[in-house]
């Protein structure tokens, strides 16, 4: 489902979507029998993922070259000292560097590949492209074991996205439609957060009301077979559906219940107020949350672009952690921070680019908090101009293979598919490179 399909999402697809999927009608009804994975014990509940799409700068965020002079470093030639001692960051983070101990960098970020659509697949799914098989991303592998088929009853979907698919490839792959997230499509920062499918920014909540008594006073077959199973059903499905539109669970969505000052706080600006919804909706239970967070593909004019948004990711980011935590909610939530790649370090100055930074697959950066991971720490190094791994190298599955053990997912385990393949949750460091492996050091 591409971006424009998610936006045109009707109220009744989406209600038949979550609702077939709390019954238990989908796919995986389908898919061939076969050993469970064995769980291992999980220290985290949920993920809030943000998606930098387009690839964030590495080296003007988490990994700052100071010494490595103009061509690499142009107008953003500082770094700033965090709370923890000996960790820098960009001179464009200064709340982030104050909860530098909630939250570890990894430096080594790297698998080599310049394209968003194969780059992002990588980085999503931890695996390659190829064999014929779109294995499915880590969000699709959450809704899966911890989503319907993990106990989840949540009328909420399992996973979802605020506020557009990331529509760089399938997300839930083999896996089939009903591991696909719900993007939310509209805008947090709105006066009235307009949810696809749930919330009408036209309709009022009186008009919704009346409009469901007018099609009870129409509704000839409930009244002559009252009895009926499948008319008991029926009334079930409608009675979750305007649960959603009217009652408890569709008013996590409404934003002007929070205090004003907390929501400065974050930023009025759609990330920021993404990142409130994040932590709504995963203190409500969801096990899976991406911000899809665009903006960064920067080739022209980077710095200008950077001195934007970098604040404004600066202020949601640090509130996020800082909420978490004091809502006791960090500890069993993981904060995931990355993009497909980051951007060559060296500036590419001349015209049409004019100060732009390029895509760049060989050595970048991302950001762990909560969960069960150690904050506080960096693991691995780039060289001295950020354009190699110079220690310890990290590759896609060893990242996310962290993040399903903490989930409670065993990343060796069998992953169920259509075809009876035997296909593993994440693929081994080796099918990378050398010297990978999971982030124990986190752990």
């Amino acid at each position: 489902m591409n971006q424009e399909e998610t936006r045109q999402m009707t109220r009744r697809e989406l209600h038949k979507r979550m609702l077939l999927g709390a019954a238990g009608m989908a796919l995986s009804g389908r898919v061939p029998a076969r050993a469970e994975p064995a769980l291992p014990k999980a220290t985290a509940k949920s993920v809030i993922q943000i998606w930098m799409w387009g690839g964030p700068p590495h080296t003007d965020t988490f990994d700052p070259k100071p010494d490595a002079g103009y061509d690499y470093c142009g107008t953003l030639n500082k770094a700033i000292d965090t709370n923890v001692p000996g960790v820098q960051v960009g001179q464009l983070l200064p709340k982030l560097a104050q909860h530098a101990d909630k939250y570890s960098i990894i430096r080594g970020m790297t698998h080599n590949n310049n394209g968003h659509e194969t780059a992002a697949y990588m980085v999503q799914t931890g695996h390659k492209p190829g064999d014929r098989l779109v294995y499915p991303s880590i969000g699709a592998i959450v809704s899966r074991f911890k989503g319907y088929d993990g106990g989840y009853t949540s009328l909420l979907p399992p996973y979802v996205v605020l506020t557009q698919a990331q529509g760089r490839f399938d997300e839930a792959g083999f896996l089939g439609p009903r591991y696909k997230p719900f993007a939310t499509g509209g805008d947090p920062n709105a006066s009235r957060f307009a949810v696809e499918g749930v919330v009408s920014g036209n309709i009022t909540e009186t008009r919704q009301k009346s409009r469901r008594e007018l099609m009870h006073s129409v509704d000839s077959l409930k009244r002559a077979l009252p009895e009926h199973p499948a008319a008991a059903r029926l009334g079930t499905l409608e009675e979750k559906a305007y649960e959603l539109i009217l009652g408890d669970t569709g008013k996590i969505f409404d934003l002007s219940t929070e205090d004003n000052a907390l929501r400065q706080r974050y930023g009025r600006n759609t990330f920021g107020q993404s990142c409130l919804m994040a932590r709504r909706l995963v203190e409500a239970g969801v096990p899976f949350v991406t911000i899809n967070y665009g903006g960064w593909d920067t080739h022209k004019e980077h710095f200008q672009a950077m001195r934007t948004k970098l604040p404004q990711m600066d202020a949601a980011m640090a509130t996020l952690l800082e909420d978490l935590q004091t809502r006791g909610l960090l500890d069993s939530t993981i904060v995931w921070w990355s993009g497909e790649f980051g951007r060559t370090p060296k500036v590419a100055w001349e015209a049409p680019w004019n100060g732009g930074r390029h895509h760049f697959g060989r050595c970048f950066s991302a950001v762990l908090a909560g969960g069960g991971f150690k904050g506080g720490r960096v693991v691995g190094a780039s060289d001295e101009t950020g354009e190699n791994v110079a220690e310890r190298p990290v590759y896609p599955p060893d990242l996310l293979g962290s993040i399903c053990e903490r989930m409670g997912i065993d990343p060796d385990s069998a992953l169920p598919n259509p075809r009876g393949l035997d296909l593993k949750v994440m693929a081994s460091s080796e099918e990378f490179g050398e010297d990978g492996g999971r982030l124990k050091e986190l752990v």
